[in-house]
């Protein structure tokens, strides 16, 4: 049976011992914070009860109609933001999704050995994946928008920053759930976190038959879930909701897929990072020591290393004619200073400035 009880927090024993350690050294930081501070003991802020938060974290994990309909419609919003490649329109789709509820109340009822609560939360939460990635899929088979933007391309190659990010996020949710005066953050946490978002490219993907979209950002969203569950469940425990014994499954089992997710990721992360150095490199070469190109406007440069080679592609608007003897020059001289074979693609964009006289009256 679970006692509804809340235990001193690890901030609290934090502040015992140095209160027995350090007792005169403590007394006057006490003092002096307390002049400085003036009568403001009734703002302090405590955790809720646990009963509080064990029936709030209930009623967010209910799978009920208000549930799927909004998650519903944040599917829709968010599957039409990414085939518009619309950064406004995803952002509405993800305050809007109330997915975060059932995820926090994992994290809580791994905290306390609720299995009950752990059921209904994966339950919810199950379901509401499944419905998103549904609506997302039959939305984009209705549209038929076959073009792939950077808003989609950027949510399937996931990095050890996007776990960073996760971390975070499921900190503050889980710290938001348990103050009754920052629950306004929760929104804030659904933006920073992006749970929807890649749900929906699961389901563009199924519709345009890419699995690299689809695997891309499945692994998105198994990172983000995660996250959110191990650092949620950790601030819990260090406010004394629940205790390591009755959360040990549920850390080894979060710790074991952050292992397992940190092998793709960290090489996702290595290849992004070499990636904008190289880019960066070649941008610097194209701009100032690369004559060919001294009279046009460089309109994009991309680089994709591949296996033994680097592929160079740019987009270059100009007037002059662009010879390939004089790209075969540019393409050497990347490859010396790069110290790596380079094939270079140039889209040339040609420019005719039409200038018609006045015509006298």
């Amino acid at each position: 049976m679970l006692l509804l009880t809340h235990s001193p927090s690890i901030f609290e024993r934090i502040k015992s011992y140095f209160r027995k350690k350090l007792p005169v050294q403590t007394k006057k930081i006490e003092e002096f914070w307390n002049t400085q501070s003036g009568d403001w003991h009734w703002l302090a802020e405590k955790p809720i009860p646990i009963a509080s938060l064990n029936r709030d974290l209930w009623r967010a994990s209910v799978p009920s109609l208000s549930y799927h309909f909004l998650l519903g419609m944040s599917g829709i919003i968010a599957t039409f933001g990414l085939l518009g490649d619309s950064v406004a329109i995803i952002i509405g789709a993800m305050i809007i999704a109330p997915l975060i509820g059932p995820i926090v109340g994992i994290a809580y009822s791994a905290s306390v050995a609720n299995r009950r609560l752990l059921r209904r939360s994966t339950l919810t939460l199950f379901t509401g994946v499944t419905l998103t990635i549904a609506i997302s899929w039959l939305t984009a088979v209705i549209v038929q928008l076959k073009t792939v933007g950077p808003e989609i391309v950027s949510r399937s190659n996931p990095t050890l920053i996007d776990l960073g990010i996760a971390l975070a996020a499921g900190a503050a949710g889980a710290f938001a759930n348990s103050r009754r005066r920052i629950a306004d953050a929760l929104p804030g946490v659904a933006i920073a976190v992006a749970l929807v978002p890649p749900l929906s490219v699961i389901g563009i993907g199924l519709a345009l038959g890419e699995k690299s979209l689809t695997i891309g950002s499945s692994l998105l969203f198994l990172t983000n879930l995660t996250g959110i569950v191990f650092s949620g469940l950790i601030v819990f425990l260090c406010q004394s909701y629940g205790s390591i014994e009755r959360a040990k499954q549920g850390l080894i089992f979060s710790i074991g897929i952050i292992a397992l997710l940190g092998l793709p990721l960290t090489f996702s992360l290595r290849t992004l990072i070499i990636q904008k150095n190289v880019r960066y490199t070649v941008n610097e070469i194209v701009r100032s020591r690369t004559p060919i190109f001294s009279n046009s406007d460089i309109r994009s440069i991309e680089v994709k290393p591949q296996s033994d080679y680097l592929l160079v592609e740019m987009e270059v608007a100009s007037a002059d004619a662009i010879s390939r003897a004089r790209l075969e020059q540019a393409r050497d001289l990347l490859a010396k200073e790069l110290e790596r074979p380079v094939e270079l693609r140039v889209k040339v964009i040609p420019i005719d400035i039409l200038e018609i006289p006045q015509q006298p009256l």
